[in-house]
């Protein structure tokens, strides 16, 4: 076996692992009903973590599996609720990841982070002012007065509080990883991952930037 065939079959190991403790996170410390309707869980903690490990490939997969996970099993909102679990993974995983990987340092991790907490607090007001009165059929008007009271501080606090997590972790994490011979000693940029990674870069950047315009101008109208 060549060592790029064991490097595949240890990122593979790894994310299936992370995969499992994410949909472990999402079954145990899932805390429902928040509001009403939403849900807090921290399975994005674990996602971001492999998503800074590897890649955003390799983040949004895993996203996408967990919330399948969660669409069949403990989720009770079927589809629609996988896309807005899924797009909220994505945009958090994502954008963090995009500016974290091609140079890993604690400032563009912060700067990851806060960008991706941005960025799925956008993409869910957005995603729950156009689809919250269709799914639930209560007046949008209800769902714009839920913004500054419930939607808004929620999906702050549970960005907030999942970023927190990530720094708090990451290290400990890729330390042992390390220690285990899981991970090299020392990342470095996969060239070969190069153009898929740019080209994730480009639409995860553009959906971000579109998300958030159109935000902006919901609460014009609103406001």
């Amino acid at each position: 076996m060549t060592t790029k065939q064991n490097s595949g079959i240890k990122m593979l190991a790894i994310m299936a692992m992370l995969t499992a403790l994410a949909v472990a996170a999402d079954f145990f410390l899932r805390i429902p009903n928040i509001g009403g309707f939403l849900t807090y869980e921290p399975k994005d903690v674990i996602i971001t973590i492999g998503a800074f490990i590897y890649n955003p490939i390799a983040g949004l997969a895993m996203a996408l599996v967990v919330c399948l996970i969660e669409m069949v099993t403990v989720s009770s909102t079927g589809f629609i609720g996988f896309l807005m679990n899924f797009l909220a993974s994505a945009m958090f995983v994502g954008v963090a990841s995009v500016i974290y990987y091609r140079k890993k340092t604690i400032l563009r991790a912060v700067l990851g982070l806060v960008a991706g907490s941005v960025s799925m607090i956008a993409i869910m007001l957005l995603w729950n002012y156009i689809m919250t009165p269709i799914y639930m059929g209560v007046p949008r008007q209800m769902v714009v007065d839920m913004i500054p009271t419930l939607l808004l501080p929620f999906n702050a606090i549970k960005a907030g509080l999942n970023a927190a997590l990530v720094m708090l972790i990451y290290k400990g994490v890729v330390t042992a990883l390390r220690k285990s011979k899981l991970i090299p000693a020392r990342e470095s940029y996969n060239s070969e991952n190069k153009r898929m990674n740019t080209i994730i870069t480009v639409v995860i950047s553009l959906f971000a930037v579109a998300t958030l315009f159109i935000v902006l101008l919901i609460f014009a109208k609103v406001i």
